[in-house]
């Protein structure tokens, strides 16, 4: 049995407070949350898109990098 290894992009989150959300939610024909953490601060997430996780988001003040840049959510 092989294993399918996704080549996307990973991107990192860092919580700059307690309790900030990450969400990720799935692909398909209807759009759903299928996975949620908390982050306290100085928490580092390190995430991927793959076939099930179509987009992410986050809730609460964050630094999120990726391979197109970094944000800040305030």
């Amino acid at each position: 049995m092989e294993k399918s290894v996704s080549k996307s992009d990973y991107f990192v989150i860092k919580a700059l407070e307690d309790g900030v959300n990450v969400i990720g939610l799935t692909r398909g024909s209807d759009t759903r949350f299928h996975h949620s953490e908390k982050l306290d601060e100085g928490e580092i997430m390190i995430a991927q898109f793959t076939e099930h996780t179509s987009a992410v988001k986050v809730r609460g003040k964050a630094i999120i990098q990726t391979s197109h840049g970094e944000m800040k959510n305030e």
